[in-house]
C-alpha cells in the first residue's frame, strides 16, 4: 500500500507546551478564573499545585514562538481535569476553565491559525478519571449504573479512594485515580472515535495519543485513523511509543511516533558520561552507557531502516519531555552537550520538537521539577536561544535539512558525519563529541558537489582531488558541531 502523510508535518518545528507552566494572560479576561491560590510561578513546582498558566497566556506569546520559528504546537492535555498535568481527563467536550474554557482555545486556535501555526492536542484515551460522569455515576450507583461496561469493573464495593481496599475495577498503571476504558464495548469505542471527530472539525491540526499500546482491541486504532483522515487528510496522528512502533507505523494507523529511539543515542553520544544516571534510569530510554561515534551510527542507520521513509520524514523527534529530565539537567549542566545535540535534532528527518523552556537553558529533574515554569526573561541564557534561532532559520531555509536523504559519511572515535541532499541542494553535518580536536580524511563518494560553505558552527572542510577519487579533511575543535552546504 501506498503510505500517506500529512505533507505540513515534515516542514514543521514543534513547541510542546505544558499549558500550566507556560504562560499567564496579563490582559484582564471575563472567562479568566482568579485564585490566591497559585503556586509562586518561579518556585519549584508541586505534584499537585497548580500555577496558574492558561491559554490566555499561549495567545500573549504567539509573537514569540512565531519569531522562535516555530509552526506547530503540541499541547499536552487541556482538557477539564482535577490534576495539574490533565492526564486525568473529566470532560473532553470541555477545555478545562482554569486554562479559560473552550472560549479561551477557540481564539488562541484562530489566532495560531492566522500564523500559521498548527495545533496538536494530547489525547489521554486509555483511561479517564475518577471524576469522569460515567464513571462518577458507577460510584454512586454501584451494580445498578447503566456505564458499568464502559469500564473493567472486577467485583464490589469499589475502593476509588481507600488505599486500604482493593480497588475492585482496573486502573492503568494500578493507579485507582486513572480507571481504564473497556475498549472492546462498542459504546466506548463510538465515544473516543467522536471526541477525535469532534475537535478535527473544531479546527485542531492532529492528536498526540497518551500510552496507545495499552489499547488491545484489535482495529481501534486504524478506526481511529481512519475517522479523523475522514474529516481532515492532513490531520496528524502521533503516538506515544518508546521503542521499536513498527506496529503503528505501518501506515494504517499512526503518522509517526514520540521518537526516543533517536533521543535515547543521541543523548548517549554527546552527553557520554556526564549523564546523570538517577535522571534516566526511569522511564529508560536508553540514553546510557555512553556511545561512541561508531555505535551510535549503526542505532541511527537501524532507526532509519525500521520505518517507511515517508513515516521517517513525520517522526515528532525530540530531546526531551515532560515525561523525562531536561537535557541540561540530565548532561549535569554542560551546556555544549544541549547545543551539539540540538544541532543533530535539527538536521534529522522528522520534526523536530522544542519542550518550552529547553531553548532558554531552562533546568529540571524529573516530574514534577521537569514541569517548571517557563522563566522570566532575565533568567534566559541568550546563547542558547540565539542557537535555537540559527538552526530553526536554517531548518526552514534547506529543503533538503526537512526531506532530503540522510547519508551517513564518517563515524568512528568522537566524530560523526552525514550528508542531507536533495536535487542540487547538498549539505554536510559533522559533530565532534571529544573532548580533543579532531581531525580525519577519508573517501567521500556519491556527493554531486564539494559542500564547502559554513553556515553553523566551528570547523574546516577541505577537499581533495585524488586522482579517481575525492578526499575529504575535516578539523574539528573539541566538543564542536559545524554545517556545510554548497550554494
Amino acid at each position: 500500500m501506498q503510505i500517506q502523510t500529512p505533507d505540513w508535518v515534515k516542514h514543521a518545528v514543534f513547541y510542546q507546551i505544558f499549558p500550566d507552566r507556560f504562560a499567564q494572560a496579563t490582559i484582564p479576561r471575563k472567562t479568566l478564573l482568579k485564585s490566591d491560590r497559585w503556586e509562586q510561578w518561579d518556585l519549584p513546582p508541586s505534584l499537585q499545585g497548580y500555577k496558574g498558566g492558561n491559554l490566555w497566556g499561549v495567545i500573549e506569546q504567539l509573537d514569540y514562538l512565531e519569531d522562535l520559528g516555530i509552526n506547530a504546537i503540541y499541547f499536552t492535555p487541556i482538557f477539564q481535569s482535577a490534576s495539574n498535568h490533565r492526564y486525568h481527563t473529566h470532560d473532553y467536550y470541555q477545555i478545562d476553565p482554569i486554562l479559560g474554557g473552550n472560549t479561551a482555545f477557540q481564539e488562541l486556535l484562530d489566532a495560531a491559525h492566522q500564523r500559521n501555526i498548527k495545533v496538536v492536542l494530547d489525547g489521554v484515551f486509555n483511561h479517564a478519571s475518577r471524576g469522569f460522569f460515567q464513571f462518577h455515576d458507577i460510584l454512586e450507583n454501584g451494580p445498578h449504573s447503566p456505564w458499568l461496561d464502559w469500564f473493567k469493573i472486577e467485583g464490589w464495593p469499589l475502593s476509588a479512594y481507600d488505599g486500604s481496599k482493593p480497588a475492585n475495577y482496573v486502573g492503568w498503571i494500578d493507579n485507582r485515580a486513572l480507571p481504564q476504558f473497556n475498549h472492546d464495548n462498542p459504546e466506548v469505542r463510538e465515544y473516543i472515535m467522536e471526541i477525535a471527530e469532534y475537535w478535527v472539525n473544531f479546527g485542531i491540526d492532529g492528536w498526540r495519543l497518551d500510552v496507545p499500546f495499552e489499547v488491545k482491541t484489535p482495529g481501534f486504532w486504524k478506526e481511529f485513523r481512519e475517522r479523523v483522515k475522514a474529516v481532515n487528510p492532513e490531520a496528524y496522528i502521533v503516538g506515544e511509543v518508546w521503542v521499536d512502533a513498527r506496529e503503528w507505523l505501518d501506515g494504517t494507523q499512526f503518522d509517526g511516533v514520540m521518537n526516543y529511539l533517536f533521543t535515547g543515542p543521541t543523548v548517549a553520544f554527546i552527553a557520554g558520561d556526564r549523564v546523570q544516571m538517577e535522571l534516566v534510569e526511569t522511564p529508560s530510554y536508553f540514553p546510557y552507557p555512553p556511545l561512541f561515534a561508531k555505535e551510535y551510527g549503526q542505532k541511527i542507520q537501524a532507526l532509519l531502516e525500521l520505518y517507511p521513509w515517508e513515516i521517517q520524514l513525520t517522526q515528532l523527534n525530540l530531546l526531551d519531555s515532560h515525561d523525562t529530565a531536561r537535557l541540561i539537567t540530565i548532561a549535569g549542566g554542560d551546556k555544549t552537550t544541549v547545543q551539539l545535540a540540538t544541532l543533530l535534532l535539527f538536521t534529522f528527518p522528522g520534526a523536530p520538537s522544542i519542550y518550552y523552556g529547553d531553548e532558554v537553558g531552562l533546568e529540571g529533574q524529573l516530574d514534577p521539577d521537569s514541569r517548571r515554569s517557563f522563566p522570566m526573561k532575565d533568567s534566559w541564557h541568550q546563547d542558547v536561544l540565539d542557537y535555537h534561532k540559527k538552526l530553526i532559520s536554517l531548518r526552514h531555509k534547506y529543503e533538503a535539512l526537512r526531506i532530503g536523504s540522510y547519508k551517513i559519511l564518517y563515524a568512528e572515535g568522537i566524530v560523526y558525519g552525514f550528508a542531507r541532499c536533495l536535487g542540487n541542494e547538498e549539505i554536510i553535518v559533522f559533530v565532534n563529541s571529544g573532548t580533543e580536536s579532531a581531525q580525519i580524511d577519508f573517501t567521500v563518494s556519491d556527493l554531486k558537489t564539494c559542500p564547502n560553505r559554513l553556515i553553523y558552527g566551528e570547523g574546516k572542510l577541505t577537499w581533495k582531488q585524488e586522482e579517481d577519487r575525492t578526499e575529504l579533511e575535516v578539523n574539528l575543535p573539541p566538543r564542536q558541531g559545524m554545517i556545510v552546504v554548497n550554494s
